[in-house]
């Protein structure tokens, strides 16, 4: 079978990535730059700002992967970049970015490299696969801030939507909860630390959505906790502000309720999805919600006693990043699914 390595090019949100990944021996190299301090002051990503410091990042980062990596850019063989889902502005970047090295070398060399389009979502659920060899079939839940899913994940490229998030996602719950009770954004990490220093106790008992399927739904959610806040004259609808900055009490209560209340979900959705499938193997759990050590260690033991091996990736592959678009571009690759320089954002590969 034929030696690939593939640069990989992630722009779909906030993280200006990069990756080598080499078809037998694997990941070479994985450098970002993350714009989390350009949107703290903001409370969230504004697509604008993050558009712009994909502009005045890619090159640098793209060189560094490289360098790491050992390679030189006529050493690549594809290009895999991400084209769906994110935000237009920051797809737009890297998409031309790859398509400017792939048309050039083309222009160079009858040869050229190849462009292999990737959708985002399924970096994240082979992105276990860096770390890990995983069988198949298994169930996969990806959780970020912009996409919550369950997959019945039967093989390299074939996988199958089983519940998805009906309004917002997991992550996106975290957020806006702590922009609710004045934590600074991200919302999950501030979340769990001070969850821990509750012990995890669900105080408030916010509503599970037990009625809905594999499918997810957090916008009632927040919705639940902003009315409880109202309620205990914490939050004012007049002005949007959290009315008690200095309650460090409620804040912490809040945090761990929510958190538990969440993990609740999550464990009740696994559940289901083991009852419908049961001939499945294993359980992986990615995205940036991944890096909660709570929800993962309740999800493991869960996994665990119903005799389905667990697998989640380490932080640095949780999080949005270029390698596992690299390691979807290599499988792409090895089955011939190459994409042309037509390729806009949001098309379905």
């Amino acid at each position: 079978m034929k030696h690939y390595l593939t640069l990989g090019i992630e722009t779909s949100c906030d993280e200006t990535a990069a990756a080598v990944y080499d078809s037998e021996r694997g990941i070479l190299s994985n450098k970002l730059f993350s714009q989390i301090d350009l949107h703290r002051i903001y409370g969230g990503v504004v697509p604008e700002v993050a558009s712009r410091s994909h502009l005045e990042k890619i090159n640098l980062i793209v060189q560094e992967a490289l360098d790491a990596a050992g390679v030189k850019l006529e050493d690549i063989d594809n290009i895999a970049v991400t084209s769906n889902p994110g935000l237009a502005g920051s797809l737009l970047v890297g998409l031309c970015f790859a398509k400017g090295i792939a048309s050039f070398d083309s222009a160079q060399d009858e040869r050229g490299k190849k462009l292999i389009g990737v959708n985002h979502l399924e970096g994240h659920a082979f992105s276990a696969f860096l770390e890990y060899d995983i069988p198949f079939p298994h169930l996969c839940l990806t959780a970020s801030g912009g996409h919550t899913a369950l997959y019945l994940v039967r093989d390299f490229g074939d996988y199958q939507v089983i519940g998805q998030t009906l309004d917002d996602a997991a992550g996106e719950a975290f957020d806006k909860v702590a922009k609710l009770i004045n934590l600074p954004y991200p919302g999950g990490p501030v979340i769990e630390k001070l969850a821990r220093e509750m012990e995890f106790k669900d105080f408030f008992n916010y509503p599970r959505n037990k009625d809905i399927g594999l499918d997810f739904s957090f916008s009632g959610l927040k919705t639940a906790v902003l009315y409880d806040l109202v309620k205990r004259n914490a939050y004012s609808m007049e002005t949007k502000k959290f009315t008690q900055p200095d309650n460090e009490q409620l804040k912490k209560e809040v945090a761990s309720s929510l958190l538990v209340c969440i993990a609740d979900i999550f464990e009740q959705k696994l559940e289901r999805a083991f009852a419908q499938y049961p001939h499945v193997k294993a359980f992986t759990f990615v995205g940036g919600v991944a890096c909660n050590k709570y929800i993962k260690e309740r999800l493991r033991i869960l996994a665990e006693k119903r005799g389905k091996a667990f697998f989640s990736p380490s932080p640095q592959y949780c999080t949005d990043n270029a390698a596992m678009i690299a390691l979807v571009g290599n499988y792409k690759a090895k089955q011939g699914k190459f994409s042309d320089l037509s390729l806009d954002v949001f098309e379905s590969e």
